[in-house]
């Protein structure tokens, strides 16, 4: 029995461990990505100036030689010798260069998952600031207990000769409902003034939020659905990217079922296939124009996550604005305190979400910064001090 739960609880503790590891991995922002991008270019290319370093002085060394050698034998092989370092030389530039292609072309996918995971959390976020449904009910009087049990007074009183009911499709809008309910009152007969004083004051607060914010309500949930539709629109591009971006190194699978079955190390299986191909056909030396093409392949698709970029920032200030604009919407309504009663808690629960959306765009969705010193290193895999 001990066993048993000594074998459960370690169960737990892992899997509490590897849900910890998780929540870790899903913290990880663009700027830390682009900080490795920087140290592990720093770094390799640090190894690469040394041994550039030494093959540079081996040639220097062969060409000193030359000068002094007396016997033919003797030029001919340090000839030959400069010729192989030459050559050397070019090997290990170019190997740098695939070295540096496939740290930019991993961190390239790095981007593009956390992106990925800021879109599909937008997504979420745009279908829960609120629905349609949500603004009929807080802004049509019609919902609200008290205007109901008005009109429902006022039918009962209502002059059989002078007085008219409505349709049920104009009962339920908010402008015909509010004006024949407003006429009822008046020119009822069997109410007196301060019935009709008492009935007016029971529902001013429900009239006066319902009118006044009706409109800009209406405003928030039409201009968040498009902004929902534009996300949607992002994520469209951003698994076309993704398609782009994996075809080189022939990985077919689209970016959604990818991350569904976390299927990052397949990628990278790939990519090291793709360049250890790229590295023997460097090291055989025969086929430069092959050589330069699947190179070419790699940085083709980065310049593309670039372009991407710049459309994601576009995006992300754009929602921003909105926000901001909803904020002020928000908060414009003049007797809020006056009629807190009567407000119903939904508004004030869209106040809070749209707060922290504005919150949510200045930190988990703000757009990227890249100054270029990271531009040149995403680009061309070079830094400002080399």
């Amino acid at each position: 029995m001990k066993d048993a739960l000594l074998y459960f609880s370690t169960c737990f503790i892992l899997l509490q461990l590897g849900n910890m590891r998780a929540n870790e991995l899903k913290k990880i922002e663009i700027e830390e990505v682009l900080s490795e991008l920087e140290s592990e270019i720093t770094n390799r290319s640090i190894n690469f100036n040394e041994a550039l370093a030494k093959m540079e002085n081996a040639l220097q060394a062969a060409r000193k030689q030359l000068m002094i050698a007396k016997k033919t034998s003797r030029k001919v092989d340090l000839l030959i010798e400069q010729q192989r370092v030459k050559e050397k030389i070019k090997e290990i530039e170019a190997l740098y260069l695939s070295d540096i292609a496939k740290i930019r072309y991993l961190k390239g996918l790095q981007i593009i998952k956390i992106l990925y995971e800021k879109t599909l959390s937008l997504d979420h976020h745009f279908s829960t600031v609120a629905s349609l449904n949500e603004i009929n009910k807080i802004t049509n009087p019609n919902n609200y207990s008290e205007f109901i049990a008005v009109k429902k007074t006022l039918l009962e009183k209502q002059d059989k000769k002078s007085g008219f009911n409505i349709s049920e499709l104009l009962g339920a809008n908010i402008y015909t409902s509010i004006i024949h309910s407003f006429v009822s009152l008046f020119t009822n007969a069997d109410t007196s003034v301060s019935e009709k004083e008492a009935s007016l004051q029971n529902v001013e607060c429900i009239l006066d939020f319902t009118l006044r914010m009706h409109s800009d309500l209406n405003t928030i949930y039409f201009e968040t659905a498009f902004l929902q539709k534009s996300n949607e629109s992002v994520m469209i591009q951003l698994e076309q990217l993704f398609k782009m971006y994996t075809q080189p190194i022939r990985y077919k699978t689209a970016l959604k079922e990818c991350r569904e079955n976390d299927d990052w190390s397949i990628i990278r299986e790939n990519l090291n296939l793709y360049l250890d191909t790229l590295n023997s056909t460097i090291t055989h030396g025969d086929k430069p124009s092959k050589v330069r093409a699947m190179q070419i392949n790699l940085q083709f698709p980065i310049d593309r996550l670039l372009q991407f970029i710049t459309q994601y920032n576009a995006f992300i200030d754009q929602g921003s604005k909105f926000y901001e604009k909803f904020g002020i919407m928000l908060n414009s309504y003049e007797n809020e305190q006056q009629c807190s009663s009567k407000i119903p808690l939904e508004y004030q629960t869209m106040k809070n979400n749209v707060a922290l959306s504005i919150e949510k765009f200045n930190t988990a969705y703000k757009p990227i910064e890249i100054n270029g010193s990271k531009l040149k290193q995403l680009l061309y895999g070079i830094n400002e001090y080399e």
